[in-house]
């Protein structure tokens, strides 16, 4: 059986990997074939933000955003941080990454209790990109892991204008729901397809459906069932299929819904291609 739908995008996949260099003007072109018109690469370290930026320009529909991932605050040099967190010279680098081009976002950035950087220096760096998504009016990327308390407590006091998306959104109703009251959408990918996310599955079939993001993280969170191999934006197909069965929707519905909320936070163009057929 098969219905048209709306384009869908996948909101968050690390598309400059180097998993990817072998095949990804392929992999792109079957996505794009595949229904899939659009794709969020976001920012994780300093290095990568020019070849994010080149990929935009050689990848039509692909969009970027600038930012320091939590994990690769410890790759960052002398120049690049201080006591105070990011130097100036990397801030302004990092407003040169927010200036082009099809960059749409700051991030991803955010907070992780698992790993050896001291938290409260985390939350140092982290006060920097949201103040600077405040400033330019630009949505947020935020990678949370342990710590939705923390997370909620820096967007509570900041309240930024053009909220963003918790990527790879894993917990209760409530802490969805608050999250979505300071204007922040949820990330949906591949933990929703793992039965015993009972907390996490539990959450997004009850929130609105106008909170919610398609996303794959790849090629990293595989989907139930592909354990221990790279994910791809593909699989954007499948999580949109896990989530019309998790909340009893038509395909079409959430393919058409959290497309548009995409395109509205990232300030994406509305005009859509031709509505194209999918295999259920």
């Amino acid at each position: 059986m098969s219905s048209s739908t709306f384009p869908l995008i996948d909101t968050h996949c690390h598309f400059d990997f180097s998993v990817f260099d072998d095949n990804r003007e392929t992999l792109w072109t079957l996505c794009q074939k595949s229904n899939i018109h659009h794709l969020l690469i976001p920012g994780v370290h300093p290095d990568q933000w020019c070849v994010n930026y080149d990929l935009t320009k050689t990848l039509s529909g692909v969009v970027s955003a600038a930012g320091v991932h939590p994990w690769w605050l410890d790759k960052l040099n002398e120049q690049e941080v201080c006591e105070q967190g990011l130097s100036e010279e990397l801030l302004q680098r990092l407003d040169k990454a927010l200036a082009r081009q099809k960059c749409v976002a700051v991030g991803e950035c955010g907070l992780d209790k698992a790993i050896a950087v001291d938290l409260e220096y985390q939350k140092i760096i982290f006060e920097q990109h949201i103040r600077k998504a405040c400033e330019l009016e630009l949505p947020l990327i935020i990678h949370v892991r342990n710590t939705h308390n923390e997370t909620l407590q820096l967007l509570s006091r900041y309240k930024p204008a053009s909220g963003g998306v918790i990527h790879g959104f894993t917990g209760s109703l409530e802490t969805a729901q608050q999250y979505w009251k300071l204007g922040f959408y949820l990330g949906v990918g591949g933990s929703i397809t793992y039965p015993r996310a009972n907390k996490t599955r539990r959450a997004i079939a009850q929130m609105p459906l106008e909170s919610l993001l398609l996303e794959t993280d790849a090629p990293d969170m595989p989907l139930n069932g592909f354990q221990g191999k790279p994910n791809s934006p593909l699989k954007v197909i499948d999580v949109a299929k896990s989530l019309s069965e998790l909340r009893d929707s038509s395909l079409e519905n959430i393919i058409e819904t959290t497309t548009k909320n995409a395109y509205r936070l990232f300030n994406l163009s509305l005009q859509y291609p031709t509505p194209s057929v999918i295999q259920n």
